[in-house]
């Protein structure tokens, strides 16, 4: 009984370990993503809340928050941006029941708050533009970065309505703005830390040039210790 035991979890391990070797060998395409292009993410604030905000929240997000760092008026937010809340205030959350999203779905749509941290925005960019045609699947479609996604396709409008080139950029900028969502801070922390690093820069030449002048006397023997 102890051998069966050790085998089956032999073999779980294996085909776990394989299944995440497969995963890992899917090609994914570079986002170029840059937090610090703000008209992408006005975009892709956009196109996320009409496309994806209906099954999926960002809850660690709040419609103030997006209106301050994106300059956007909360007026503008409200009007634009705002289908579940009522405050723009509050965090942005699905309006889809739970149990409506486990019927149609089997499971409710995952918090998309961490997931340019947790998958890289080079998936969430590969995996946008991944879906096709599957009939066997209850959705019509499939996708070969994520294999029987529960998810539509549903950018499908856009990919009718754009160009490729369009419709790979309006995927950037939806992924550009979960790379934002993903951190709000970051757009602060690297503004600053390039201040920071000019700062020390500065600060090295003066500290050098003073170490110069200080040790030039030790050299040439003009300083001397008290007796």
């Amino acid at each position: 009984m102890r051998i069966k035991l050790k085998l089956i979890v032999g073999l779980s391990v294996l085909l776990f370990s394989v299944n995440i070797f497969a995963a890992s060998k899917v090609h994914l395409d570079h986002a170029n993503t840059d937090i610090f292009d703000e008209a992408s993410l006005q975009n892709g604030a956009k196109l996320f809340m009409n496309y994806c905000s209906g099954c999926h929240e960002i809850s660690l997000m709040r419609y103030n928050r997006i209106a301050k760092d994106l300059n956007l008026t909360e007026e503008h937010v409200a009007k634009n941006l705002m289908f579940a809340g009522n405050k723009v205030g509050q965090s942005i959350t699905s309006a889809m029941p739970e149990d409506a999203a486990a019927k149609w779905f089997g499971g409710v749509p995952p918090d998309l708050s961490l997931t340019s941290r947790s998958k890289g925005t080079d998936w969430i960019y590969t995996y946008l533009r991944s879906f096709y045609d599957d009939e066997e699947r209850i959705f019509g479609v499939n996708n070969t970065v994520l294999v029987n996604a529960s998810m539509p396709d549903v950018l499908w409008s856009l990919r009718e309505s754009q160009s490729e080139s369009e419709f790979d950029n309006s995927v950037r900028d939806i992924t550009n703005f979960l790379d934002y969502v993903g951190e709000p801070a970051k757009l602060i922390r690297l503004q600053l830390g390039k201040w920071v690093l000019l700062f020390l820069s500065i600060l090295f030449i003066l500290v050098y040039l003073l170490k110069k002048e200080y040790w030039k006397d030790v050299k040439y023997g003009i300083w001397r210790p008290r007796d």
